[in-house]
This record gives structure tokens, sequence and C-alpha cells, in this order.
């Protein structure tokens, strides 16, 4: 195989009327918006469940910003994946409560497995871990036993359990190198902008699985060209999990924390970001003098899908949060035999972290 050898596997898997990845029946589940005062004693409530439960609130990025701010006024994290389930991990709470998608939540499980980790709904998903199904993801690495399996972060325990490598975005590009260098061919799944991204990069002997994040893969490099004529000055941040010709356009290209810290750090006043516009209220906290503008997708009314905001992740809210914490239901489990080959990948990213002298909160994923 040559390094552009791929396999096509579509996300949308056929015999059902009602596809596991529409975004149309995510949106349905989206939870209610509460009023101003049932807002207020609503925090208030889930303020003290979580302490009376010894409970701690890890947010990502692109959840709701009322999640957000509730998880740092509560002594919780928002971030991204990897960081959600290492400060878990760190953290001496016994309950986890993790505001994001399935993955995140394994992920938290797989490094904390005698902890209880609970989620406002287990039907938000993520196209990634949808789009790569454990047995055909199984099935592709049995046909290729000469590659080392290198999984995205954005992947079930099951995947992650058959990988030989678990990565983030900002990793990435140094693990592959790594192993290019020591002579080795990579089976990459799920992200195929992301592996693009990073074969371009490293030139690396990459086999890729054809996955896509719904989100990222709207962003449209004509419609981007055009808002930056509109804006000259604009400083355009690009997550690698959108389209080459997008990721082509950027001035600052990386992960959701790299992201963030390139709008802190620059000089410039405007900003184009490609990524979740959940990021956007983290990106305006942080620098409320500066402007973020979201990179444009097809629009609504036209082809877009998700319109710059994940589905499942606005599944996400304080009243499905208050009621995970008021009946106990919506535990992650993960089954206990997976777990043990599940945290081995995850491991050696983080010894590797360790290695090159990479701080573990600059390891984030989307």
């Amino acid at each position: 195989m040559n390094s552009r050898s791929t396999i096509s596997i579509a996300y949308d898997h056929p015999n059902t009327t009602q596809t596991s990845c529409s975004t149309a029946h995510a949106w349905a589940k989206r939870p209610r918006e509460p009023e101003p005062e049932e807002k207020v004693a609503l925090i208030a409530n889930i303020k003290r469940m979580l302490k009376e439960q010894d409970a701690v609130l890890v947010s990502h990025y692109y959840v709701h910003p009322d999640l957000q701010d509730l998880a740092e006024a509560t002594g919780g994290i928002v971030s991204d994946s990897l960081d959600m389930a290492n400060f878990s991990h760190q953290h001496p709470a016994k309950t986890i409560v993790v505001a994001g998608v399935r993955f995140m939540g394994e992920t938290a499980k797989i490094l904390n497995p005698e902890k209880r980790v609970l989620m406002p709904d287990l039907a938000a998903e993520c196209s990634l871990d949808l789009g790569c199904p454990a047995d055909e993801f199984n099935a592709f690495c049995d046909a290729h036993p000469d590659r080392t399996v290198v999984v995205y972060a954005n992947t079930s325990a099951a995947v992650k359990a058959r990988a030989d490598w678990m990565v983030t975005s900002s990793i990435a590009l140094p693990i592959v190198q790594h192993l290019k260098e020591r002579g080795e061919k990579i089976l990459w799944a799920p992200d195929r902008h992301l592996g693009g991204y990073i074969q371009d990069k490293t030139g690396a002997d990459m086999l890729l699985w054809q996955g896509s994040c719904i989100v990222h893969d709207e962003y449209k490099a004509q419609e981007l060209l055009a808002l930056k004529a509109a804006h000259p000055h604009a400083l355009v941040l690009v997550h690698p999990e959108s389209p080459r010709a997008v990721v082509q356009l950027a001035d600052v290209v990386g992960s959701t924390s790299q992201l963030i810290k390139a709008a802190q750090q620059s000089i410039a006043q405007i900003f184009i970001v490609a990524t979740d516009n959940g990021i956007l209220h983290r990106m305006r906290t942080l620098c409320p003098d500066k402007l973020f503008l979201e990179a444009p997708t097809a629009g609504k009314g036209a082809t877009c899908k998700s319109c710059s905001h994940c589905p499942w992740m606005a599944m996400n809210g304080l009243i499905n949060l208050a009621e995970v914490l008021e009946k106990g239901n919506n535990e992650i489990h993960v089954d206990a035999a997976v777990i043990p080959r599940a945290v081995k990948p995850i491991q050696r990213m983080l010894d590797f972290a360790q290695m090159i002298k990479l701080p573990t909160r600059s390891i984030g994923n989307a």
C-alpha cells in the first residue's frame, strides 16, 4: 500500500430508517433552555448535589456556556477530553460528571475504573466514534497486520483496546514522526482530515480510515476566503479535523487548547475560528477585548448539518445535569475486560509526552 491508500467507511450505516448519526434526531433531544429564575435555582441545586455526592463536574469547551462556567465555579475543569479524564483521575471526588460526548465519559472511566462516571445524556455521541464501529475496525486491522495501529481519542473503548497508540490532535504529529523514524507503517483511524494533515506534515506511510467530524467537515474554503477578505487583519485559527483546503488557509492549526492559547498570545484583535463554536465562550471570556468570528459552513438553509456546533454536545444542559445527579442514572460502564487493553495505548501516549517533556495540559484533543 502506498501512503495515499484509504479505506472508505461511511458513518451513516444502512438498515435503519433513522440512522444513528442523524443530527436531526440529536437536535430533537436537545434539552430545554431554563427560564432565568429557574436557571438560578437549578445552578444552586446542582452545586449542592455535587458537594453532597462528592462529585466533580468536568466540561468540554464545546458544551453550553452555563456548564462551562458551573464546572469552574465548583472546582471542576473546562478543557479537552483527555485533560478532563486526567483531571478526574487526580481529583479525590468519588463521582465524575462528564459534560461532553460518550467517548469522553468512556475515557474518564478507563482512567478511573474505581469511580462512578455519570453523563447528562448517554445518547450524546460523536460522528468519529459512530463512524468507526469496533467490528469493522477490527476487520480492517486484521487485514493489515504489518501496520502500527494509531487511533484518535474520539473513539470507543473497544477501538482503543485494539490500538497500539492513542493520540490527541496536538501530540499526533510527534508520535507519528517518532513511529516513522522507527520505520513503522501506520494504520490510522478515524478522522481522514487529521490523518491527512499528519501525513502531509510527516511523510509517513499511513493507511487512513475515512471518518470525519460532522462539524469540521463543513467548513468551506471559498466562504472562508470571502470572510478573510472582509476582515483582512483577522487571524485564522483552524482545527486539523477540517478539510485540507481550509487548513491551508490557517494562520494557526491546532487542538482546542492550542487555539485558545494562540488567541491569548497573539497581538491580533480579530480571529476567524474553524472549530465548534462552543469554544468561543472560552475565547471571549479570556480575551474580552478581542473579536471572534465563526468560520463559515454551508450556512443554515443550505446543506449545513451542524452549522458549526456539534448537535450531541448540545444535548448537555442544566436540566438533564440536575436530573442525573438527582436520580443517579446515565452511568458510564466499560467492560472490565476491555479496560486493561484500552488503557495501554493511552498510557503509551502519556509516557511519550513525558519523554519529550510535553505537559499533560498541552496534549488535548478535540
